[in-house]
C-alpha cells in the first residue's frame, strides 16, 4: 500500500483533484447515512439562498470533499520543498511574522475548510510548531499520517494529556500551535454554541491556552486553486482576546471560523459530524 500511494504521490495535483471529484460522488451515492448528513449540514447552514442554491453547493461540496481524500498522498509523501511550492500565495502572513516579533505564542486554528493539511507544513518551513491530532480509526494509516505532518519544524501532540501540555509549553516560550477548532471534543471538554445556525459542541481548549499563555489567535483557510494550480494560504488574526466566558468563547470561534468558511462555502467538510454530541453525555443518551 505505501508503495502504491507513493506512486500515485507523484501524478499531477490537476489528475488528483480529477480522481477526488469521482471518489466523493461514489461515496455520496455508495453511503445513504453520509449523503443525508452532507445535505441536511448544508441545508440547515443558512447560506442558500433557495433549494436550487443548496443543490448547487451540494454537488460543489461532494466534489471538494472527495479532493480532500484524494490530495492526501501529494501533502504527505512528495518530498517537503514540493509540498511547500504548491502553495502559491499565503494573505496575512506579514500580520503572522508581526506577532512573532512581539514574542507572544501564536494559536493557529484550521478549521476542516480546505487543505488544511498543508497549512502546519507551510507554517513549519518558517517558525516551529505543535499540531495536536487525533490519531486515525484506519490503524494503517497513521505511520504515513505522521510522517507526512511531521515535517519541517513540527511537533506532533496527541489528543490527551501530554499533548495538551506540549502546546501549552509551546504558546508559553513564546512559539506557536495548531489545533482544529470545530473537531467535537470529548465529554466534559466543551460547551454548546451556536454554528451556522445549529448547537455544536465546541472546544473549550482554545480559551484557556490563549487565557493561561496571552497567545495570539490566528485563523488559517488553504484554498483550493481551480484545475490543480495549488493553495492560496489566509491568516486571519483575531482582532480581540476571546471573552472569559467559556460559552461566549465558543460562540466568538464558531463565527470566525463561519465568516472563513463563507469565503468559499464548498470547501467546507460538511460531512463531518459537526453535531454530534460526545460520547457518554445526556445529549446523546436523549437521541438513542
Amino acid at each position: 500500500m505505501q508503495w502504491f500511494l507513493r506512486h500515485f504521490a507523484r501524478l499531477p495535483l490537476a489528475w488528483l483533484h480529477a480522481f477526488g471529484i469521482a471518489t466523493g460522488w461514489l461515496v455520496y451515492w455508495s453511503s445513504p447515512r453520509y449523503a443525508a448528513r452532507m445535505r441536511e449540514n448544508i441545508a440547515h447552514s443558512g447560506l442558500c439562498a433557495s433549494p436550487a442554491a443548496c443543490r448547487q453547493l451540494l454537488r460543489q461540496a461532494i466534489g471538494e470533499a472527495g479532493k480532500s481524500v484524494l490530495e492526501l498522498p501529494a501533502i504527505w509523501l512528495r518530498p517537503y520543498e514540493h509540498v511547500l511550492q504548491l502553495v502559491r500565495h499565503a494573505e496575512g502572513w506579514d500580520k503572522v511574522e508581526a506577532l512573532a516579533r512581539e514574542g507572544r505564542g501564536i494559536l493557529f486554528l484550521t478549521p476542516h475548510l480546505g487543505c488544511f493539511e498543508i497549512s502546519s507544513l507551510f507554517i513549519a518551513s518558517h517558525m516551529p510548531i505543535t499540531i495536536l491530532y487525533r490519531p486515525p480509526k484506519l490503524r494503517w494509516t497513521e505511520p504515513p499520517m505522521l510522517a507526512g505532518r511531521g515535517r519541517g519544524q513540527v511537533s506532533m501532540a496527541p489528543t490527551d494529556l501530554k499533548g495538551v501540555k506540549a502546546l501549552l509549553k509551546a504558546l508559553k516560550h513564546g512559539r506557536s500551535a495548531g489545533i482544529l477548532p470545530d473537531q467535537v471534543p470529548g465529554k466534559g471538554e466543551g460547551v454548546w454554541a451556536g454554528f451556522f445556525g445549529r448547537p455544536a459542541y465546541t472546544m473549550t481548549l482554545v480559551q484557556r491556552l490563549q487565557h493561561s499563555t496571552g497567545a495570539a489567535i490566528v485563523l488559517v483557510f488553504a484554498e483550493r486553486l481551480p484545475g490543480g494550480q495549488g493553495y492560496d494560504l489566509w491568516f486571519e488574526p483575531l482582532a480581540e482576546a476571546l471573552p472569559q466566558d467559556a460559552t461566549e468563547a465558543a460562540r466568538a470561534i464558531n463565527a470566525a471560523v463561519e465568516d472563513l468558511a463563507r469565503r468559499n462555502p464548498a470547501q467546507y467538510l460538511w460531512s463531518y459530524n459537526r453535531y454530534k454530541a460526545p460520547r457518554g453525555s445526556r445529549e446523546e443518551a436523549e437521541k438513542e
